[in-house]
């Protein structure tokens, strides 16, 4: 028996979250499905975390055991060859036994897609979020310099556990623009439930003119409420969660 380390991208639109929940479609429920194929008798594969409804991923880590006779990459093609089209694994690792995607992770990444039009574009609509009027790229990117170190981001998140901790350290956010397409990326220790969204929209809020930069560092700073409201779940991506040594291959 083997423990695996498995990298999944999806196409989030068809499914209900990562989390398995009873019958409905889930990313987990079908990559359990798959591994059911390969004589997988786990009770649940580990998650580095949950995405929610709509939201993609390009780089969601799990991690199981399997009594695998072949190579990693036979492993990638037997897997892929039972999932569906929206699911696929890129990458399978062996790693030492006491490797848990979710704890043992020491950063993750998410990125964000709108752009700005003042009609739909369904050809980009699947993976973006419209906005219009089109914020101020210059506030945006005052906005998102707002949020790196240590805060109490109880103002855009709630903790996945009750009563939990909302402080989450982040390390970096940039803004970059192409013609009318956006893209936020923040990389950070960890994140609270709905917490990119909320950051997103807020920061949205102060490109256009709609809250100011003032409120927003005292929603960072003291914690202050915001208004509510989420960005769309199909703009967020995560792309990458990142491990120091025990989360690398075993020899």
């Amino acid at each position: 028996m083997a423990h695996y380390k498995v990298i999944l991208a999806y196409d989030g639109t068809h499914f209900l979250g990562y989390q398995r929940q009873g019958p409905a479609r889930t990313v987990q429920a079908a990559v359990e499905t798959a591994l059911s194929g390969l004589g997988w008798q786990g009770k649940t594969v580990l998650a580095s975390g949950r995405t929610d409804t709509g939201v993609h991923s390009a780089g969601q880590v799990i991690a199981f055991d399997l009594d695998w006779s072949h190579s990693e990459e036979e492993l990638v093609r037997a897997i892929n060859f039972s999932l569906p089209s929206d699911v696929a694994v890129r990458d399978a690792r062996l790693v030492a036994d006491g490797f848990h995607p979710r704890f043992d992770a020491r950063d993750r990444r998410y990125q964000y897609r709108l752009y700005t039009a003042p009609n739909r574009d369904p050809l980009r609509e699947r993976f973006a979020w419209r906005v219009w009027p089109a914020p101020s790229v210059d506030l945006l990117r005052s906005a998102a310099g707002l949020l790196p170190g240590s805060h109490d981001f109880a103002a855009f998140g709630n903790p996945p556990v009750p009563h939990g901790t909302t402080v989450r350290f982040i390390f970096e956010t940039g803004w970059v623009v192409q013609g009318d397409e956006m893209r936020f990326d923040i990389r950070g220790n960890a994140f609270l439930y709905h917490m990119v969204r909320r950051i997103v929209f807020v920061q949205v809020q102060v490109g256009q003119n709609r809250l100011s930069l003032e409120e927003m560092e005292s929603g960072v700073r003291d914690a202050r409420p915001m208004p509510p409201g989420l960005a769309p779940a199909h703009g967020l991506t995560l792309m990458e969660v990142r491990y120091g040594d025990i989360g690398q291959e075993t020899d």
